[in-house]
């Protein structure tokens, strides 16, 4: 059937590989597919034996492992950056690796890039979830979770890409990952450091959990010095919560009784990236709202808040990535390098309805900001910072989590975006 996915516009193309002729279609050492209503890929017989250091706790241990490699995608966009996401399960003592290796448009293929070494937990038989850092060809790197051409204006891209899952277990036992979805956004937004205002075209508004981050500050620093640099589990705890999901008792049982809203100490803790030092790993946070039951995620970029709209229109939040000085997004209060906060709605005169986790309390987390203004910190690539130098934007990053069976009018609009 091919991958899933579409180009959500013009500069984005998504690929998604998730049904069980998506995974007998692709290269398989000791992994096999198992259909049924959520079709997914497990360890068979595995392939063979590896011992990994885990550069966070310093031990070696020994694993089995198989692997699946996707045919290779042409993407639609020859790209500057691609970004990868999963949907897995990995019960405790297993884990996964997601792998990248494109070709560049001269015909030059990279190497294998990890994109993530992830696993759901944190246990004592479990590695530490982390980004791969150091990894570059000369002409392409990783940073985090984002491949990119390192000099865009040399006009190289990437025109085509595979990626490689390889699933870990312990030795002799009959645990596996099992893993219902994979794909990548690749995508050439080019430099800009304003965007057309798009025209209003929905007033609606979901009814979506609201939590701070704030009221988080200091708690469990070992989790990126506390709940002041939450943003990205918070956002994602509330788009959780909207869809009914949420942790139970026993997977709380760790965080402090004196503690508000211990579910998102506990999104913190499983989102955190022990290379990268922090909870705001696109790619992880996505992973992490489809281990909850019959979820599925993505990072995607999309082009305008029309797009938002259209999945607002059919009760799907969103959550985006942005930065911004104080100054440029009236009514927050704050300037941040980076942060990602919900779309939760539209007002009459087509202003956003943000979920802002970065509010002094919960009731203070929804705004309205300004539809211009949200557009342009969102959507551009470069920004000036405080200093008055040039710094990035994420061009409209975000992510998306939905019901692993949408509605038809759910579907119609992750279709439109690219995301089915």
């Amino acid at each position: 059937s091919g991958p899933a996915g579409a180009p959500a516009g013009p500069l984005v193309d998504n690929a998604f590989w998730t049904s069980y002729a998506d995974w007998r279609a692709g290269e398989r050492h000791g992994t096999r597919a198992v259909s049924g209503a959520r079709p997914s890929l497990v360890i068979d017989v595995p392939a063979g034996r590896v011992d990994y250091r885990d550069p966070h706790t310093g031990r070696t241990t020994a694993w089995e492992y198989a692997s699946w490699t996707s045919p290779e995608h042409r993407a639609t966009v020859p790209a500057t950056e691609v970004i990868a996401s999963w949907n897995a399960a990995t019960p405790a003592g297993t884990w996964l690796q997601v792998e990248l290796r494109g070709r560049y448009s001269d015909g030059a293929d990279t190497p294998w890039y990890v994109l993530g070494r992830w696993t759901s937990g944190d246990g004592e038989g479990d590695i530490r979830r982390t980004s791969v850092d150091g990894q570059s060809d000369g002409r392409g790197s990783v940073w985090t979770d984002t491949f990119a051409v390192d000099d865009a204006a040399s006009g190289l891209r990437l025109v085509s890409y595979r990626l490689r899952l390889t699933l870990y277990r312990g030795p002799g036992t009959r645990l596996t990952p099992a893993v219902y979805r994979i794909g990548a956004m690749a995508s050439d937004i080019p430099d800009r450091f304003t965007v057309p205002a798009s025209t209003p075209g929905l007033v609606r508004e979901l009814t979506v959990p609201r939590y701070s981050q704030n009221i988080h500050t200091g708690q469990y620093p070992e989790y990126d010095n506390g709940g002041e640099a939450w943003c990205s589990p918070t956002s994602s705890q509330m788009i959780i919560e909207y869809w009914g999901r949420r942790p139970t008792a026993a997977d709380l049982a760790w965080v402090d009784p004196a503690f508000a809203d211990p579910q998102v100490c506990h999104a913190a803790r499983f989102t955190y990236d022990h290379q990268y030092e922090g909870c705001g790993n696109w790619p992880f946070n996505a992973a992490y709202a489809a281990t909850y039951p019959d979820m599925s995620s993505a990072v995607t970029r999309l082009g305008s808040l029309t797009e938002a709209e259209t999945l607002v229109r059919a009760g799907i939040p969103l959550i985006t990535s942005q930065s911004f000085l104080r100054d440029e997004l009236t009514g927050a209060g704050y300037g941040t390098a980076g942060h990602l906060m919900t779309v939760i709605g539209f007002t009459a005169d087509g202003d956003v309805i943000a979920n802002d986790p970065a509010s002094p309390d919960d009731a203070a987390v929804r705004r309205v900001y300004r539809r211009a203004e949200w557009e342009t910190i969102w959507l551009r690539t470069k920004r000036y910072n405080a200093a008055g130098n040039v710094a990035s934007g994420t061009g409209g990053v975000a992510y998306v989590y939905w019901p692993a069976e949408p509605s038809a009018v759910q579907r119609r609009a992750l279709r439109a975006v690219g995301l089915i």
